[in-house]
């Protein structure tokens, strides 16, 4: 009796591991919906960029902890003489950089950490002929924004085209030349801009 019991026992512990047992070619797949994006990447030229007409340009945007390039354009009137349109450049490059990411550049991660209201003009009696003047000081803006604007900027009309902008605020500070390099763009919350002084122009 003792014996049938057993077998029994048996019989059944072996129907549960069987029947509880993970077969070791599955693999579980109940992640959610799979994401309709590749972070920091559009599927092709965004719609905003694509409905302005202007001059064609490229902003920094922030996307996961780097600086990515976009496609915007800018409005400059024809005729502008080139010191005028040099400032006109810059100043649309800041109100696209202070401008809400498009619905798909969000959904691709894309943000931005340069606010509204800042405005940008050319430079003062002693300045170099080539500095533009914000109206924030750069000091004062937080790592992350003075990095999307020094290298939108240096990459752009707005400067002189050697990967660097002269940038100064509203003070009475000489401006600083500032660098757009390989370890800003990668890591802009940790990185500080090279800056070095200049001489006026």
């Amino acid at each position: 009796m003792r014996n049938v019991r057993r077998l029994t026992a048996l019989s059944l512990l072996g129907v549960v591991l069987t029947g509880c047992g993970i077969r070791s070619t599955q693999v579980p797949t109940d992640f959610g919906a799979a994401p309709s994006r590749v972070l920091c990447s559009l599927a092709g030229p965004d719609v905003t960029a694509q409905a302005s007409r202007g001059l064609p340009v490229q902003v920094f945007l922030l996307c996961g902890s780097s600086l990515v390039a976009v496609d915007r354009a800018v409005r400059v009137p024809d005729g502008t003489a080139d010191s005028r349109r040099r400032v006109l450049v810059a100043q649309g490059l800041l109100d696209q950089l202070a401008a809400t990411p498009s619905a798909a550049e969000k959904e691709a991660g894309y943000t931005t950490d340069v606010r509204g209201g800042m405005t940008v003009g050319g430079p003062r009696p002693g300045d170099p002929d080539d500095a533009l003047r914000l109206s924030t000081e750069p000091r004062d803006l937080t790592s992350y924004a003075l990095a999307q604007l020094v290298c939108t900027f240096s990459d752009s009309a707005a400067a002189e085209g050697d990967g660097s902008v002269i940038l100064g605020g509203p003070g009475k500070e000489p401006p600083r030349r500032y660098a757009c390099t390989d370890d800003l763009r990668s890591r802009p919350g940790s990185e500080t801009p090279p800056s070095s002084e200049v001489t006026g122009g």
